[in-house]
């Protein structure tokens, strides 16, 4: 007897198991002596060697249409489980280029919904630093916070580094009462509302409990080397020079990174220029190194939103 137990957590649970465990009930009558047991988001097989290394094949090829397309019918469920050559997935697997990157909680899919944020999400996969520069609404940072929860779940880095410049937008926020995370924390509010949409609360917590995932100013980063970890740097107009050169130079072997910034939007001191524009600029031709800008098209927020920034982007014409 072999028993193997088979995580599920990198798609929607629901989608696999089906409605009223009626795939889950395919699952079983094809392999009728396999002990097939479910809890949660892990799928617990019993019974002989070569039976269980058979079901588990199947699961593989299931699971890997199901983070490729979000969903999967029951017919075409049970195809997968028939096909004695494995070509299934592969016939299908381009059906819906638009790939899911996370299952939320609540059956939430979040997927690239944009020509520049798929754009995005293939340089992620060919490079281990990648630059994306936009206007707000475009996307950039919930993008960056998708792939790197992917990233968590498919085991390819063993932590998520977040990270932001603590640089005030424009108001003084004055003497901030509380400990030094309560502090700093209204700097990051924006990373922790991504993490709420992608992760369950109580796993959410268990992750930052255990510092899975860690969240702190850019400041923090000095002196680190930062490996087996996707980092994300956001906000990166509002860090000078050496602050993205100090952050760059963190980076580990088996690590992969993501800077995002808004040019338009610099809330440095009047004596400090942001180092962006320059980092973008001279480290643009290096191999392993990608850049993307976005754009109002890429704007999912509030349709006003996409007007707005052209309204602003023609002002600034005028002006110049």
């Amino acid at each position: 007897m072999t028993e193997s137990i088979i995580n599920l957590d990198s798609i929607n649970p629901i989608e696999f198991f089906g409605v009223n465990n009626g795939k889950l009930d395919l699952l079983k009558k094809k392999f009728p002596l396999l002990k097939i047991l479910s809890r949660g988001t892990q799928l617990k097989l019993s019974g002989a060697p070569e039976e269980v290394a058979t079901a588990e094949e199947k699961i593989s090829q299931i699971v890997k249409y199901l983070e490729r397309n979000g969903n999967l019918t029951e017919n075409y469920f049970e195809q997968i489980l028939g096909d004695e050559e494995g070509t299934a997935v592969d016939h299908f697997s381009d059906r819906n280029p638009n790939e899911v990157l996370v299952f939320g909680p609540n059956a939430r899919t979040v997927r690239a919904r944009t020509a520049n944020q798929k754009k995005m999400v293939a340089l992620a996969d060919k490079n281990d630093i990648v630059f994306a520069i936009g206007p707000a609404g475009t996307g950039k940072t919930y993008t960056a916070v998708a792939l790197a929860v992917r990233a968590l779940k498919n085991k390819a880095v063993k932590k998520i580094i977040l990270t932001r410049p603590a640089v005030e937008a424009g108001e003084s926020l004055g003497f901030l009462p509380g400990d030094l995370k309560e502090k700093i924390d209204p700097y990051l509010r924006p990373l922790y509302d991504a993490l709420d949409d992608m992760i369950p609360a109580e796993k959410l917590s268990y992750y930052m409990t255990n510092r899975v995932i860690e969240i702190a100013p850019l400041a923090y980063m000095r002196g680190r080397t930062l490996d087996n970890s996707f980092i994300i740097l956001d906000e990166a107009q509002n860090a000078t020079d050496l602050q993205i050169k100090m952050f760059l130079t963190r980076i580990g072997a088996s690590a992969k990174a993501i800077i995002t910034g808004d040019l338009t939007q610099i809330d440095l001191p009047k004596n400090q220029k942001s180092g962006l524009e320059k980092a973008t600029r001279i480290l643009r031709n290096i191999d392993g190194i990608g850049s993307v800008e976005l754009d109002e098209e890429d704007v999912v927020r509030h349709r006003l939103v996409k007007a707005i920034i052209r309204a602003y982007d023609a002002d600034k014409e005028r002006e110049g």
